[in-house]
């Protein structure tokens, strides 16, 4: 009879060393892992451990695209704080998935890669479907685990789950295809779990000993803050020292909105209140946050980060402390215990912000207020280009919408609990201004990787791994063609979802570039589009079409209504204006130069 034991899931694990088969092996350390839901497409190359997913209460999710099926194990992964899973057929199935890990890579997910390879024997003879695997993501995984023996397979599948969790990022598990079959003798290890502290006793007294003389500080909550469950403990820090919170750079779900000493996001389309606040700090405690460098840079026209603030920077990964910007402490640690610790360091003892602290509210409180003022009246984007737009799209059926006018109306729609995800592009970076949350693993973005056709498969994922939560995503109609196909994936598999997309008929965030460098030389950013909303009924989801603005909140409550109520899926399409926001990476361009003869009228 085979020994047993139970995972905390109530599912049955083999205990002790056993006879198996390579196949059981793998599938018993998933199962020991709490696997119940792994993303994919079919394949011969793992067949024959596929056969026993089900049996063992794992659920293989078949999606349209490989990428698709990485963005969905990032999007569980962030959703849970649990593994993400992935997995495709040896070869193009495989190569299909590069660009999801690395967002998974940038968002520091704990998605576990499968990537059946090549049968061993075969090798390095240009088989069917071979190809080098490993170094495809050798850039973006923390680890690599190759199945070199069959006997192995149980050990290294474990070691890929735990290095996920406490390298906090992706990794890989690499099996020949012919490993899966056989018989081994092999035992099963339950998972480890790393228990993290709040850092060394020198740098946490010399970082409160820097709070306790400051005048005005400020926290940066970033997505340690998150990933680490540390929101209770960073509202605790932040209300012990008065100190306006901002959030770092696409974590606008590390802090909660509705609270006073919240002040929005920094970075590209972010917070001015936030920004204004941070510029007048001292001392700035960054809590699990890399400071990058694309959320710090000016927007707006405000070069807003402190000069001559200290910095004090908390991350679990000591690689990043002070890497971006020059700090005074720094602590490798756990967001929630440094956190904590510091919140108990700093209680009782006599601060120098404590006597400012009603003064440092009410500027808080001025700054916030007169943002949104500036927000409510920020109906069109106003550069010529954009004035231009305005009034050509006057000229077209329904009148098309201002994006700003959209996005504060979904803002004002969103329901309680929601997950929202956003793609790259000029809309969806504007919506960072209205997107607020009031909880954890509600905000999904590729981060700096800043993939198109991220957030449609990334909230699918969510929403697997959440179904009681609202869940929505936000595209822009050039990333949402990429990834359109896998409203199919919702629909099929009954995990519904709503998407908002923004048809406005181009590439705008590098059209922006043209407009405001190449004197308006528009070269492949125009969009001729098909109806996405009829699309979407074809794909056996419903198909909204939004041109007027007292559409745009009740499409979004009756999209959240069937996707909660009925299980349904709605792709709400709104046609915009060609308004654009500001460029996406003015950082990175110059005015050109030209100095062959036949170009340089052409300026």
């Amino acid at each position: 009879m085979t020994d047993t034991t139970s995972t905390p899931d109530g599912r049955t694990v083999a205990k002790g060393v056993q006879r198996m088969t390579p196949s059981e092996a793998f599938v018993e350390t998933l199962v020991a892992n709490g696997i119940t839901d792994i993303f994919g497409i079919m394949g011969s190359a793992f067949m024959d451990a596929m056969d026993i997913f089900a049996p063992a209460g794992i659920r293989l999710i078949p999606v349209v695209h490989e990428q698709g099926a990485g963005h969905m194990a990032d999007g569980y992964a962030r959703a849970t704080g649990r593994h993400g899973v992935c997995i495709g057929q040896n070869g193009p199935g495989i190569s299909n998935c590069v660009t999801a890990i690395a967002a998974a890579f940038w968002a520091h997910s704990p998605v576990v890669m499968i990537t059946p390879e090549t049968g061993s024997k075969g090798i390095g003879l240009g088989g069917f479907q071979e190809a080098h695997q490993l170094p495809m993501f050798q850039e973006f995984t923390k680890y690599q685990a190759h199945v070199n023996n069959p006997t192995r397979m149980a050990e290294l599948t474990a070691r890929a789950f735990d290095r996920a969790k406490s390298d906090l990022g992706p990794t890989q598990l690499n099996i020949p295809r012919d490993f899966f079959y056989g018989e081994c003798e092999t035992e099963i290890s339950m998972p480890q779990v790393l228990d993290r502290g709040p850092g060394g006793e020198a740098s946490l007294k010399a970082a409160a000993d820097l709070l306790a003389t400051a005048q005005f500080p400020v926290i940066v909550s970033g997505g340690g803050v998150v990933q680490g469950d540390a929101f209770d403990e960073c509202i605790a820090l932040a209300e012990r020292l008065g100190a306006p919170v901002v959030n770092s750079y696409q974590h606008n779900d590390s802090f909660p909105a509705s609270h006073p000493l919240w002040a929005g996001p920094l970075g590209y389309q972010g917070s001015k209140a936030g920004m204004e606040l941070i510029s007048q700090a001292d001392v700035v405690l960054a809590l699990g946050t890399r400071l990058g460098p694309f959320g710090t840079l000016p927007q707006y026209g405000l070069d807003y980060w402190p000069k001559n603030a200290q910095i004090i920077q908390v991350d679990a990964d000591s690689t990043m402390l002070g890497l971006v910007k020059k700090i005074s402490v720094g602590i490798c640690g756990d967001a929630k215990a440094a956190a904590a610790d510091l919140t108990r360091r700093l209680e009782g003892r006599e601060l120098a912000c404590d006597t400012t602290k009603d003064t440092r509210a009410e500027t808080i409180r001025q700054a916030k207020e007169t943002w949104e003022t500036e927000l409510d009246g920020w109906l069109h984007e106003k550069d010529e280009y954009s004035l231009d737009m305005i009034e050509e799209a006057k000229g077209e059926e329904g009148n098309w919408l201002s994006p700003r006018q959209v996005l504060r109306e979904l803002e004002k729609a969103m329901p309680e609990h929601v997950m929202v995800s956003t793609d790259i592009g000029n809309i969806n970076s504007v919506a960072h201004s209205y997107l607020r949350f009031e909880e954890p693993r509600s905000f999904f973005a590729p981060m700096s990787f800043g993939n198109c056709g991220y957030a449609l498969p990334t909230i699918i994922g969510a929403k697997a791994a959440a179904p009681h939560r609202p869940a929505v995503a936000y595209a822009g109609d050039g990333a949402w063609s990429m990834s359109m196909v896998e409203v199919m994936t919702a629909a099929r598999h009954h995990i519904p979802v709503t998407a908002v997309v923004f048809h406005n008929r181009q590439w705008g965030a590098e059209k922006k570039n043209q407009v405001d460098f190449y004197n308006r030389r528009f070269v492949a950013g125009e969009l001729e589009n098909p109806s996405f909303a009829d699309l979407a009924k074809d794909m056996g989801a419903t198909g909204v079409r939004v041109d007027q603005l007292d559409q745009v909140g009740p499409a979004l409550k009756a999209a959240i209504d069937a996707q909660m109520n009925e299980g349904r899926t709605t792709v709400i399409e709104i046609m915009c204006t060609r308004e654009l926001g500001d460029p996406f990476r003015r950082d990175a361009l110059n005015k050109p130069v030209r100095l062959l003869e036949k170009y340089t009228d052409y300026v």
